[in-house]
């Protein structure tokens, strides 16, 4: 049985429990049994909501999108506010309650597969981190109500078929939500880009990107990568190589030619990074995508 709560439920929200054998069903059939929901709801202003689980038998996300809510998480303590975004995976043992003053407004789902702890991993949650910040984002909430307008189907296999995959949808897009809202929160990362694009014809140093945002290189360098993937002269690098494309693409110059426009008094070295960054040589380059 799934372990929804049991707050009495206003009509201004939503419980949708599926039955046993919409779930067994669910589980068994070759589109959804890697992953697919058991229960999933919409809770405003849940003014008394609270439940406490020792024994966990299922995954459960909750996204607060208005008030708050204390949480305590196998000893941890949380406050969720909005735009938290909460996995309380099995075995987990946690309890939480709604702020008698501000109750949380919240969507949830609980559900099961195999591929549910993959999932945990590749949305960012692990045993030391429960609760992610997203802040407001409208997309997830066009997720979660798509799981909701699977009501009133009556636990028809495709509606149900169909709520699985909106779940698998909602989870993947998480880690994109999560890049947007980091991107957001660092407004000079489009300066230090634009820089970079005027600058192509020169040699830039990292001392010189750690200065245009007022940090020292360590520290710009290690945010650099927190936020991108990447080390911020390696991206300078893969610009270079894409005007080296467009120029072999839309001109006669020779590749000697590029490299010194682009800063390279060495030809020679250029061309490895080049063949490093695309996988072949700015010759073969030019002569594939000519011929």
């Amino acid at each position: 049985m799934t372990q929804t709560s049991q707050w009495p439920v206003p009509a201004d929200s939503v419980r949708y429990v599926l039955p046993a054998p919409a779930i067994k069903a669910l589980a068994e059939h070759p589109l959804t049994r890697e992953l697919y929901p058991l229960a999933f709801g919409h809770y405003r202003n849940a003014l008394g909501h609270h439940m406490h689980r020792e024994h966990h038998r299922d995954n459960l996300l909750i996204y607060c999108t208005d008030g708050r809510a204390f949480l305590n998480v196998e000893g941890k303590p949380y406050t969720a506010e909005a735009g938290d975004l909460i996995l309380l995976p099995p075995g987990v043992s946690h309890r939480y309650t709604a702020d008698p003053d501000k109750p949380w407004t919240i969507h949830w789902v609980h559900y099961a597969g195999p591929l549910a702890s993959a999932f945990q991993d590749y949305m960012g949650f692990d045993s030391d981190n429960r609760l992610l910040h997203l802040g407001n984002q409208p997309r997830l909430l066009v997720d979660f109500n798509g799981l909701l307008s699977v009501r009133q189907t009556g636990f028809r296999t495709k509606g149900l078929v169909h709520a699985a995959n909106r779940l698998r949808q909602l989870l993947t897009a998480v880690p994109l939500t999560l890049d947007a809202s980091a991107i957001a929160r660092q407004p000079d990362l489009e300066i230090i880009h634009n820089f970079m694009r005027e600058h192509l014809e020169e040699r830039i140093t990292l001392e010189q990107l750690a200065e245009l945002a007022g940090l020292s290189p360590a520290h710009f360098a290690t945010r650099y990568r927190t936020q991108t993937g990447t080390t911020p002269i390696q991206h300078f690098i893969h610009l270079k190589v894409e005007r080296a494309c467009q120029l072999l693409d839309t001109t006669g110059l020779s590749f000697a030619q590029i490299s010194t426009q682009l800063g390279y008094d060495d030809s020679y070295y250029f061309s490895r990074l080049f063949k490093k960054v695309m996988g072949q040589s700015p010759s073969h380059y030019r002569h594939t995508n000519r011929h």
